[in-house]
């Protein structure tokens, strides 16, 4: 090999290298929770599928106002307690009990949030399953993780006693 030679190889290994180094490990986070009920899935499809329904099940959201932003659906919700946070509606399928939403704005610790809401039939009753991906931002993934699991354990328990009335 020549020293021409060489010296490209060695500087094309030395910039993959530096670029793999630069961009760093995947910072995606997941989060994910189930939960049964005796309620039918018409039921609990009922109680959560309205995007703006979370104000009525979810103990952390004291208010919710839908509008409209770039053609997009989107909920503002005030806390209990104060603070906000912004959603935009991803998708939406009522056939299949499901909706796919992203925080905008938030004083969560997460960047590029996700997150996904499906209630599925389960025996006699139901099966409601809150997933979500985001980054930790201002926390470690740890700690991340363990906010958006009690938002969604707390949701959870919420959509049971909505659709269990």
């Amino acid at each position: 090999m020549t020293r021409t030679a060489l010296n490209t190889a060695l500087a094309l290994t030395l910039g993959t290298s530096l670029a793999a180094l630069v961009a760093g490990p995947s910072l995606a986070a997941d989060a994910a929770r189930s939960v049964t009920t005796s309620a039918a899935p018409a039921a609990a499809w009922e109680a959560v599928g309205d995007f703006c329904a979370i104000a009525t099940w979810h103990p952390a959201v004291a208010k919710c106002e839908l509008s409209e932003h770039d053609g997009t659906m989107r909920r503002t919700l005030s806390l209990e307690g104060g603070g906000t946070i912004v959603e935009d509606l991803v998708g939406r399928d009522d056939d299949a009990m499901e909706y796919t939403y992203k925080i905008i704005e938030s004083p969560l610790p997460v960047a590029n949030y996700e997150s996904t809401i499906v209630v599925t039939a389960d025996g006699d009753g139901s099966r409601i399953d809150w997933t979500g991906s985001f980054d930790p931002s201002g926390a470690s993934e740890d700690e991340a993780v363990k906010v958006i699991d009690g938002i969604y354990e707390a949701g959870l328990t919420g959509i049971v006693t909505a659709a269990e009335k």
